[in-house]
Protein backbone atom coordinates (compact mmCIF):
# COMPACT_ATOMS: atom_id res chain seq x y z
CA UNK A 1 0.00 0.00 0.00
CA UNK A 2 1.60 3.24 -1.13
CA UNK A 3 1.19 6.83 -0.16
CA UNK A 4 -1.05 8.80 -2.54
CA UNK A 5 0.55 11.95 -3.92
CA UNK A 6 -1.37 14.65 -5.79
CA UNK A 7 -0.41 15.04 -9.47
CA UNK A 8 1.13 18.50 -8.96
CA UNK A 9 3.42 17.10 -6.26
CA UNK A 10 4.63 14.33 -8.58
CA UNK A 11 5.50 16.98 -11.15
CA UNK A 12 7.35 19.08 -8.56
CA UNK A 13 9.30 16.05 -7.31
CA UNK A 14 10.30 15.09 -10.85
CA UNK A 15 11.65 18.58 -11.50
CA UNK A 16 13.47 18.58 -8.15
CA UNK A 17 15.07 15.17 -8.72
CA UNK A 18 16.16 15.87 -12.31
CA UNK A 19 17.17 19.53 -12.20
CA UNK A 20 17.45 20.63 -8.58
CA UNK A 21 15.87 23.09 -6.18
CA UNK A 22 16.91 26.28 -7.99
CA UNK A 23 15.21 25.19 -11.22
CA UNK A 24 12.09 24.11 -9.32
CA UNK A 25 11.83 27.54 -7.70
CA UNK A 26 12.41 29.27 -11.05
CA UNK A 27 9.73 27.22 -12.80
CA UNK A 28 7.07 27.12 -10.07
CA UNK A 29 7.94 30.22 -8.05
CA UNK A 30 6.33 31.16 -4.77
CA UNK A 31 3.74 28.38 -4.90
CA UNK A 32 6.40 25.87 -3.82
CA UNK A 33 7.45 27.96 -0.84
CA UNK A 34 3.84 28.61 0.20
CA UNK A 35 3.00 24.89 -0.06
CA UNK A 36 5.97 23.94 2.14
CA UNK A 37 5.16 26.59 4.76
CA UNK A 38 1.49 25.59 4.87
CA UNK A 39 2.36 21.90 5.19
CA UNK A 40 4.64 22.49 8.17
CA UNK A 41 2.22 24.99 9.72
CA UNK A 42 -0.63 22.48 9.70
CA UNK A 43 1.59 19.60 10.81
CA UNK A 44 3.19 21.48 13.69
CA UNK A 45 -0.11 22.95 14.82
CA UNK A 46 -1.55 19.48 15.10
CA UNK A 47 1.51 17.95 16.78
CA UNK A 48 2.42 20.69 19.24
CA UNK A 49 -0.88 22.46 19.98
CA UNK A 50 -3.95 20.39 19.19
CA UNK A 51 -2.74 16.92 20.19
CA UNK A 52 -1.37 17.96 23.63
CA UNK A 53 -4.51 20.02 24.27
CA UNK A 54 -6.78 17.07 23.55
CA UNK A 55 -4.61 14.71 25.60
CA UNK A 56 -4.61 17.11 28.56
CA UNK A 57 -8.39 17.45 28.41
CA UNK A 58 -8.80 13.67 28.50
CA UNK A 59 -6.45 13.23 31.46
CA UNK A 60 -7.69 16.25 33.40
CA UNK A 61 -11.26 14.93 33.35
CA UNK A 62 -10.06 11.79 35.18
CA UNK A 63 -9.15 13.67 38.36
Amino acid sequence: MGFHKPPFLNQWLAIYKNEGLKVLLKKKGWSVIIAIVLFYLVRDTFLYILLPYLAFNQFSSCF
